[in-house]
């Protein structure tokens, strides 16, 4: 049996209980856990048409969106205010968005400034710039505790979203424990790539045990394995990830907001694929 294979299975028989969950994509009861949607799902559609896209998605049914830092800046070419205006008339929310260069602290304040003015709740690194050993790591955890500070000055959080190569050692230690040791829960929370955490060969289910409360978002996408050892994400209910017993045992451990992510679209567009992501997240009864 492969590793992740082994992996997804046995995460599986790791979740002898599964705890109830409910899920929204509505803004009418803030307690309930959210999710919402990665707009670099729709990247190339965003690209062409921000405006359009966004309107397409709120189509769908979504409320909530995370956005990401493009050619077009966070705002997609218009100013915060406009941005959220618009978002206002669809009926969405940006509760949260990733971020580029957060080693230029000065550019990240002004970022954490502009963010809060609409009401977005977490800036997020989606990419650790710097050496990929544990000196590395542990002076980005320490540029992470800076962020996490400037963040909470302006009344917004951070967090850090990981890929593959946090989960995995050097020397024998996992870089992702250096970044969740080295940083103040105070200031810094994470987001769990879960697709990522598998492809790296790691069970989501016991980093939620190891790290409990830490992981407050996580990216939802699917796992389809290709010829060659090779794989890539594909709409959910379509791959080898159980997301509704994940998921369960997430949010039994903090997770907050569940976000969809899609990169690949095999067989699909990335607008339809969009739409059975929405419609899958909806069914789900955990």
């Amino acid at each position: 049996m492969k590793r992740r294979e082994f992996v997804l299975k046995s995460s599986l028989l790791s979740t002898s209980i599964l705890f109830p969950m409910s899920i929204s994509s509505c803004q009418n009861n803030p307690s309930e856990t959210k999710f919402g949607i990665q707009l670099y799902s729709i990247r190339d559609e965003m690209n062409k048409d921000p405006k359009d896209a966004l309107a397409k998605i709120a189509s769908f049914g979504y409320k909530y969106v995370e956005g990401y830092e493009g050619d077009l800046g966070l705002f997609w070419g218009m100013t915060n205010i406009e941005f959220k205006e618009y978002l206002d008339q669809l009926g969405l929310k940006m509760i949260a968005s990733h971020c580029g260069d957060t080693n230029n602290l000065e550019s990240f304040k002004i970022k954490c400034d502009q963010a809060a003015q609409i009401g977005v709740e977490y800036l997020i690194c989606p990419w650790a710039e710097g050496e990929r050993s544990i000196n590395g790591f542990q002076t980005i955890a320490n540029t992470f505790n800076q962020c996490g500070q400037i963040a909470k000055e302006n009344g917004l959080r951070f967090a850090y979203h990981n890929h593959d190569y946090s989960f995995k050692k050097i020397d024998g230690v996992f870089l992702q424990d250096i970044l969740m040791n080295g940083t103040d829960p105070n200031l810094v929370d994470f987001e769990m790539d879960i697709y990522w955490v598998i492809a790296a060969g790691e069970d989501p289910i016991a980093w939620f045990d190891k790290h409990p409360g830490r992981f407050k978002y996580c990216h939802v996408k699917d796992y389809m394995s290709l010829p060659e050892n090779k794989f890539e994400s594909c709409t959910l209910g379509t791959g080898s990830i159980d997301y509704p017993s994940i998921l369960s045992y997430g949010v039994s451990k903090g997770l907050v907001n569940l976000i969809v992510e899609q990169e690949a679209y095999t067989g699909t567009t990335q607008f339809d694929s969009a739409k059975d992501n929405f419609n899958y997240m909806s069914s789900l009864k955990i």
